[in-house]
């Protein structure tokens, strides 16, 4: 579950770790009051306006600007909120913008010059560890730095069974070249960072940039975040902050009904029963000419009902050529599975217009094809691999 800014750097700050205060506004007389009340709380005399969206590069975009005075807040808080954001990271129609953070100005003058670094934390799988990924180099996108400059990329791997270690901390605060009071603040600022990411139950917490004030303080001015969906039952807190507004509508109906979906840009939709299954399924659609256009698993109650929700669902993506329905019939029988395809088909009326190949295997397989195939049904029934894959092509052309 990706969070907000805003959303993200709450959660930083409930563990001790110094971010870019701000105050979220939803239109721009909202935002002309939190840019008032930013001055009265912090002494910022210029406002930072950043648009609320799941999408990285959001300035390049014309989704971040700079405002000197009250006008200039009101005057760029309503450009941006309502605009579609177009970034490196989104569509080419881009994504709808909410709300906005009214963010306080950290780039004021003082004794020092100001920095900016990038660091993360997730997990390295090949290792089995979690990892500290940072670099000198902040501000800026981090893949040009890793393609061009990769020996300004540096990881710190964490033993799960001791934690992060002072030392740790302080060769992150070395390698970033810093000194004195900053290289104090900076492995304070790793620290907690770690113990966020542990605490919270996320997939990864990217900073960029870490800043390093001209009076050498270290904070987040930017917080990507993405929490672990399977321990949202433990964080109620966290699942309260997910925005449906900024995820895939399909996948957030499929999701309300039991389904695990996951929308793709091909022309076959797939519907399947079991997770190494469908990922077999969708090389069985590549090999066979098409390209899969969802995952969706049904799990082990493949019923009428359940069958239908899935059609409907798959039916949503005006992209889909063709239904590829492969399920093994383990602790389902095949049989029921083929009277729900049944039952749905005759349910949906003329909903469905697109041809479905069926490939059950299992228990009962052989009643189940004799089902599909006296159900008088434009469906086409198979019991094979190879002899779905071949119905898949042979539809398709």
């Amino acid at each position: 579950m990706n969070l907000h800014e805003y959303q993200g750097k709450e959660i930083l700050a409930s563990f001790g770790v110094r971010i870019q205060r701000g105050i979220v506004a939803h239109n721009a007389a909202e935002a002309v009051e939190a840019a008032k009340r930013l001055t009265q709380e912090t002494g910022t005399s210029w406002h930072v306006i950043k648009a609320q969206v799941h999408a990285g590069g959001r300035g390049k975009g014309g989704g971040v600007k700079l405002a000197k005075n009250l006008k200039e807040v009101e005057s760029l808080a309503g450009q941006i909120i309502g605009m579609n954001l177009v970034t490196p990271q989104t569509s080419a129609e881009g994504k709808k913008v909410h709300q906005v953070l009214i963010a306080e100005d950290v780039y004021y003058p003082g004794p020092s010059e100001t920095s900016e670094f990038y660091m993360s934390v997730l997990l390295n799988r090949a290792a089995g560890r979690t990892m500290i990924m940072y670099s000198p180099e902040g501000g800026m996108d981090i893949e040009e730095v890793a393609e061009k400059t990769p020996h300004l990329i540096f990881t710190e791997e964490v033993d799960p069974a001791v934690g992060l270690m002072p030392f740790q901390a302080r060769r992150i605060a070395f390698n970033l070249g810093l000194s004195g009071n900053a290289f104090k603040e900076m492995t304070k600022f790793v620290s907690a960072l770690y113990r966020a990411y542990q605490e919270s139950d996320a997939n990864l917490f990217e900073i960029n940039p870490v800043l390093k004030t001209s009076d050498d303080k270290i904070m987040a001015v930017d917080a990507k975040v993405s929490i672990d969906d399977n321990a949202l039952y433990r964080r109620p807190r966290y699942a309260e902050m997910r925005d449906l507004r900024e995820e895939n509508p399909i996948e957030v109906e499929a999701r309300a009904v039991g389904l695990n979906y996951v929308d793709l840009d091909g022309n076959v939709g797939c519907m399947v029963n079991g997770a190494g299954l469908a990922m077999a399924t969708m090389d069985l659609i590549k090999m066979a000419g098409g390209e899969p256009a969802n995952f969706l698993d049904v799990g082990g109650t493949a019923d009428a009902k359940r069958v239908e929700e899935a059609f409907r669902i798959i039916l949503k993506d005006p992209n889909v050529k063709a239904i590829l329905i492969n399920i093994f019939g383990g602790i389902v029988r095949c049989d029921r599975v083929a009277q729900g395809v049944v039952d749905a088909y005759r349910n949906m009326g003329d909903a469905i217009q697109v041809p479905i190949i069926v490939r059950l295997q299992g228990t009962n397989a052989e009643l189940a094809k004799e089902i599909l195939d006296q159900s008088g049904l434009a469906v086409h029934s198979a019991v094979q691999f190879q002899e779905a894959a071949d119905k898949v092509k042979e539809v398709l052309s």
